[in-house]
């Protein structure tokens, strides 16, 4: 293997910032920030928009699109069209 090509793998803190939610885990990822985490050591920070903690998906808060409503209201607006000449 040769030295000095790999990129640095180290551990470094994702901080989702649209809720209280961070975990600690290993990286090659660059970051200019640092944290203190809970075991006393400073670590790189990486903040995030969206994590686990906070994406609809996943905590159950999604929103369920009504496709059958919108096509009913599709059908009514230009169905009536078929026979006409545009």
């Amino acid at each position: 293997m040769q030295k000095d090509i790999h990129p640095n793998y180290r551990p470094v803190v994702f901080k989702d910032m649209g809720g209280d939610f961070a975990f600690l885990t290993r990286s090659t990822i660059e970051s200019n920030e640092t944290i203190e985490w809970e075991d006393g050591n400073e670590y790189p920070l990486v903040k995030l928009e969206v994590t686990s903690a906070t994406h609809p998906f996943y905590t159950g808060k999604q929103n369920i699109m009504d496709t059958t409503g919108k096509v009913e209201r599709f059908n009514r607006r230009f169905g009536m069209m078929k026979g006409k000449k545009q």
